[in-house]
Formats: C-alpha cells, structure tokens, sequence
C-alpha cells in the first residue's frame, strides 16, 4: 500500500477516514476527521491517537491494537459508551490493516462516526412507541368544544389548564405553507370527508419550532359534519434527522461528483451492475454503451489486470479479504488510467455474499508523482552513497539515521558506530556551540541552510577538518523532518597548509640564522684573519727557531678557533633541516635517565641532588637525539652555574595537559638577570657569567632543537635564586 497516495486521497473523503501507522501515529486525515473529532487542530500528522484523542474508550482501544497486532478488520455499525462525567456516546467504525509493498503491516485504515444524534433519536422513538407517547384531539361541531390530551398539551408547550379551540389550534402551525395547508386539509376534510395524514411545523407557545405529524378524520351525521377527530405527534427529531440526512446525502453527493468519485451497486445474485454517472467518466465510456454487468466492467480493465481484478473479486465474495485495490483501465481511445477501489460486501442471514457497494476514483496523476519521485529518490540515494563529499541525514536531534560511505571513510568509523553517536559527540567542543546557533536558527526558519567550517575527531583520536554544509528537508506543512549534511575533508589541505607555514616559518629562521651567521662571519673571520695575518708576517719575519715555534703554535690555535666558530653554525643551521620528517615518539623518562647516567661522575664532585619526577611511560612527539641534547644541556647547565653557598638541587617535573606535554628543569643556581638579559638570552656567542668554559652556544642550539620540533621554551630566573626552563612538547600521534 502507498501510503502517500492514500493520505492525498483520503483528504477530501465526505467521511472521517484517518490512516495510521504501527506506532498509531497519524500519517493521513481527510477534512471530516478534524472537523468531526479534532477541531482545536489545524494538523495532526504524526501525532498519537490516543495523544489526540485521550478519551477513547477501553473496548475502541483494544480494538485498534488487535486489528494492529493481528492484521484483522472490525466492523461495528453503532456502539453506545457511557464515560465518567456522565456523556453518551454512540460510535460507528471500521478498521482495517493496511500492508506495504513487502506485504507487512503497514498501519490501520480507521472509519469512525459519531452517530449519537441519530442513535439517540432511534431510542427516544423506541421509548415513545413504548410509552404511546402521541397525543390526541377531538372537534365537536355542534358546541366548537375542542379537547386535548395532556401528551398535545405537551408538545404545543401549553399548560395543562389550556382550553383550546379550532381557530387557535390551526395558528399554531407555522405561518405560511404549513397553516395554510392544514386549512386545506381541514376545510376540505369538513366539505366532502377526506381525511388526512401530513408532516408540519408548528410554532409552540414558547417560540420553538417543532415537526409534528397531523393526521385526521371526520364524523357525518345526515350529511353535516359533526365531530372532527384524530392523533398528534411529535416528530421534531425524526424529521429533522431525515432532513439533515437527506443533506449530508445531498453533500455526499456533491462531494463525489467533485472529487470525480465513483459509487458503485453490485448485485451479486443477478450480476447486475449499476454505476452512477461519475463512474462513467472514470471509465470513458457512454451510458448507452454499458451493459451493466460483471463482464462489461471486467472488459474495461487493462489485459494486465483482469486475472487480478477477478481475484479480488472472488476474495471479497468469499471473505477472505475487503474489496481494496488499485488496477489501470484502457479507455477506448486507447488511455490509461489508473483507478482506486474500495468496496463493503453485504451478506444475508445465512452469510452468503448478495451485495457488493463501493467507489471508484482516479488516481494516475498520483502515480505519476509516484514513479517521478520514485525516480527522484533512487537518484539522490544513488548520488548520495557514490558521492566522493561525506553525506549524512541527521535528524533534528542530532543522530545519524544514514551516512555515506566517504565519511565514514574520513571519520575512521564504520557506519554501525557512527549510528550510535550524535554529530554533538565527534565535533570539536570549540566549534560545536556555533555549530548549534546555526542549527537552531535553521529550526525557527531564520535561515534555510548554513556552512561553516568545522573540525571533528577522528575514531584514532587525531582532528579532521571539513566545511560543512547543512539544509533543512521540510515536508509540506513546512515542518523540518531532517536535514541534509555535507561534510568536505579539507584535512590534507590543512595539513599541507601547516606544512608550508612550518617551511616558510624554517627558512625565515634559517634565513635569521645565516644573516648571524654572516655578521659573525664578518665579525669573527675578520678578527681570526687579522690574527692570522699578523701571526704570518711576525713568522716570516722571526729568524729564532724557538720563536718561530711559538708563533706556529698560535697559528694553530688560530686556526682552530676559526674551524670551531664555523663547526658552530653549521651545526645552528642543520638543526631544523628535514626535522620534521624525523619525528616519532620517544620516552622522556628514558632520555633523562640516559643524561643523568652520563653525568654522573659530574652531579657527584658537585654533590648535586637531582630529583626527576616523570612517569616512566611518559612519551612525547620528538627527535632522540634533540631531545639528549636539551636535557644534557638544561643539566649540565644547571651543574655548571651552581651556586658555592648551597649545595645544587635540580627538579625535573613533568606535566600533562591538553595540547601537550611540559617538562620544567628548576635549580637554585646562581641565576640570569632577565631585565638585562631577556632579549638576548637565547642569542648566539651570549654569556651571562664569568665561567670560562661558557661559550654562549649551548641555550641558543636549545631553542633552535625544541623549535625544530614544534615545541617552544621559556624561562623564568632571578640573581641568585635560581632558574626554571620549560620545554613545552607536542603529544604523539596515537
């Protein structure tokens, strides 16, 4: 069953006919329905039936879970229920399950009237029949004395001690047609005898019109009238029933004629067909030119569809299924439409099938807009699970119901894991509150659809950027059903973009690095050759053996200060070279370890206390050998420049935080003065105490190792009290 051609269909249906679904959610309602049972609602497209209509009786329920549970049909032509406050209430239904195309339970097909004003009326006849509620009255001619029963008395809304007489008892009737005719019907009656028997209003004494049935005779003596006679009584209900059926019938009719609905007689007995002037026009055929029996209807049908029409046939006459079906019919033209049919089999006493009765309608636009969409979807799913862009369908709060297989590919999850997660658990929690503004602002219709860019984690823990961009999926109310992302992994870009800021951030810092290598070049080699120059002259010129060996000596020493200071920027200028592909992840734990080992003769003629609080299984992302280096440096340093008034302590401690890993080295040495010092404390060449083993070489190859590594350092130092470098490193990649 297509649901969707049903609920259009059913809208302007003249009866109340919902559809629900196996949660008994309402997926269709024609107008009658909200009209007749839920009037404070402009829509209840999925919403509960009980939850609309919280006051349905305990036997109606049981019913639709049975007929839900068991795939039955139930038929009841007027039930009578009492509810607490004291309301009556009768109701007239017909249910049925309905099934989709893979012939399961789709939902319920409900028919529900309220038919307490006609079932009240039929009791209050049955009571007043019981009771010979009917009133009578008597004319004696010859006195004009006119009696009234007390039940008359009542339904002219008279007290009991009313005396009527012919004049006031005919103007009780409403002006006009009505007193005019009963006039008649008297006049007449009291001239030649006719008696009578009519249908009329009267006007009672309290203004309210009322129908009542009149009927009369009269009494001849020698020829002259002497006594009129007969029964009064109120029909007001009954009538106006009739009337208001006769106009629903009259709307009914109306309704079919514009909607192109077809109503349909089959007798089965006779094989009599009758149809009713729009079946025509559904079939495109002429009046005189149907035969009006089973076989003429049958040859209407495509050759396609006859086996089947004559199967469903047989199954409503049997029983075993309702009359529910769809077939095409070939008009003689040579068109085809498509055609709806529903139909109620009737049955005598004995059960046997007598009568079929049921409508017809057209539905080939719908089923043209059924193959279109049809044809639309298997095309956007096709896009959606071959598109190389990740695509998802979130629902309004935040789970995936489908996702395509590019994005589970960026995400590193399986399309299983991902449906047991919300887009709110895998986004970056920086950009997640943007990311709900924007989808809030598309809820309340502020805006239809929304990009941003946004960043997710993988399943291994790594980020991946994207572009997203989310449109809303309305359904013809307007109402957001889902949405539509799309998800760009622009992570490569990004990685490459860092990369290249990292190359350009390198060379800017080689660049730096060659331009002190050229002013130290331009400082130093001019001191080393003028030195070397002079030394030269003074041994070409020295004739003394001893001498000449002394010069020599300090030509060498020349010249191997001259090969250290070039040793040294080379060295500066290497450091970041192809460092980054060289990353892996090392235990800082071991690294400190290894130096402290390698220093150790050194901490003892100190009688250094070197306390390391690291985790052994403390990793970072790094070099080995840079981060040997900066260890071996920051402690020896920290040996080096020990304070001689207090024996030298050295903590290295370790600290875990969200974008990486800090490892501090504090002392209590003799310390830096940073406000002189600060600019220049990481230059090349610089010295801050009067050690002769300091170079100034040492704290600048730090910086460059730990930068090198995309990590950074700082320090904090005070005269005297000490110092406190910190080594901020990145986290390994899992």
């Amino acid at each position: 069953m297509q649901t969707l051609s049903i609920t259009s269909l059913i809208k302007d249906s003249p009866t109340a006919v919902a559809i629900l679904d196996t949660q008994l959610r309402f997926v269709g309602n024609s107008r009658v329905w909200l009209n007749d049972f839920c009037p404070d609602y402009e829509s209840i497209i999925g919403e509960n039936y009980f939850d609309i209509l919280p006051n349905t009786p305990e036997e109606l329920k049981s019913v639709l879970h049975e007929c839900l549970e068991k795939g039955l049909k139930n038929l009841n032509e007027g039930e009578k229920f009492i509810f607490p406050n004291g309301k009556v209430q009768w109701l007239k239904w017909r249910i049925s399950a309905w099934t989709n195309n893979n012939n399961e339970i789709g939902g319920l097909i409900v028919t529900l009237e309220d038919v307490t004003e006609t079932k009240r009326s039929e009791e209050l006849y049955a009571k007043a029949e019981r009771v010979a509620r009917i009133g009578g009255w008597e004319v004696d001619m010859s006195t004009n004395f006119v009696h009234w029963t007390d039940i008359t008395k009542d339904i002219h809304e008279v007290p009991r001690d009313f005396k009527p007489n012919l004049e006031t008892g005919i103007n009780f009737y409403k002006k006009g047609e009505h007193r005019e005719k009963i006039t008649s019907l008297v006049t007449n009656a009291i001239t030649d005898g006719t008696p009578w028997d009519t249908e009329l209003i009267i006007v009672t004494a309290k203004g309210n019109e009322v129908w009542v049935r009149a009927k009369g005779e009269v009494e001849f003596l020698d020829g002259k009238c002497v006594r009129i006679f007969g029964t009064f009584q109120d029909i007001d209900e009954k009538k106006k029933t009739q009337l208001k059926y006769y106009e629903v019938t009259q709307r009914l009719e109306v309704a079919t004629k514009g909607a192109n609905v077809g109503i349909w007689d089959y007798d089965i007995i006779n094989n009599q067909l009758v149809w009713d002037d729009n079946m025509y026009q559904l079939y495109g055929i002429d009046r005189n030119d149907f035969k009006g029996e089973y076989e003429a209807w049958q040859a209407g049908l495509h050759p396609d569809d006859k086996t089947r029409g004559d199967q469903e046939i047989a199954k409503a006459i049997s029983g075993e299924k309702d009359f529910d079906t769809e077939f095409r019919v070939v008009w003689p033209n040579g068109d085809i439409r498509y055609i709806k049919a529903t139909a109620v089999t009737q049955r005598n006493a004995a059960g046997k099938a007598i009568k079929m009765t049921g409508t017809n309608w057209d539905i080939t636009e719908l089923k043209n807009t059924q193959m279109m969409l049809t044809k639309s979807q298997e095309s956007f799913f096709g896009a959606f699970e071959n598109s190389d862009t990740g695509m998802a369908i979130v629902s309004i709060t935040g789970k995936w119901i489908k996702i395509n297989a590019s994005l589970c590919s960026s995400l590193g999850y399986t399309e299983e894991e991902l449906l047991k997660l919300t887009f709110q658990q895998i986004t970056h929690p920086e950009d997640l509150q943007n990311d709900i503004d924007l989808l809030n602002q598309t809820i309340v219709g502020e805006i239809p659809s929304y990009q941003m860019g946004k960043r997710y984690f993988h399943k291994n823990g790594s980020i991946v950027h994207g572009i997203l961009t989310v449109t809303a999926v309305k359904n013809i109310n307007g109402k957001i059903l889902h949405f539509i992302s799309q998800i760009t992994d622009i992570t490569p870009q990004i990685e490459n973009e860092k990369k290249l800021k990292r190359l350009v951030d390198i060379t800017s810092e080689q660049n730096e690095s060659l331009l002190n290598f050229a002013h130290i070049v331009s400082h130093n080699l001019r001191s080393h050759s003028s030195n070397l120059a002079m030394l030269t002259n003074f041994l070409v010129k020295e004739k003394s053996d001893e001498e000449r060996q002394n010069l020599l000596g300090m030509l060498r020493g020349a010249s191997d200060s001259l090969n250290e200071t070039i040793l040294h920027l080379n060295e500066v200028v290497q450091v970041k070279v192809g460092s980054l592909e060289k990353m892996k992840s090392i235990n800082l734990y071991e690294a400190i370890k290894n130096v402290e080992k390698n220093l150790n003769l050194l901490i003892q003629e100190k009688g250094a206390i070197l306390e390391i609080n690291v985790p052994e299984n403390l990793t970072v992302s790094g070099i080995q050998a840079y981060i040997d280096s900066i260890v071996l440096n920051l402690v020896s340093n920290s040996l080096k420049y020990s304070s001689p008034d207090r024996k030298p302590l050295i903590q290295i401690n370790s600290e875990i935080q969200e974008e990486g890993v800090v490892l501090s080295f504090k002392d209590n040495g003799l310390g830096i003065d940073l406000e002189k010092h600060r600019e220049k404390l990481f230059g090349m060449y610089k010295t801050f105490h009067r050690n002769k083993d300091a170079k100034g070489i040492g704290l600048f190859i730090t910086k460059n190792q730990i930068e090198a590594m995309n990590g950074t350092i700082e320090v904090e130092s005070a005269v005297d009290a000490g110092s406190t470098f910190k080594l901020h490193f990145k986290k390994p990649l899992t």
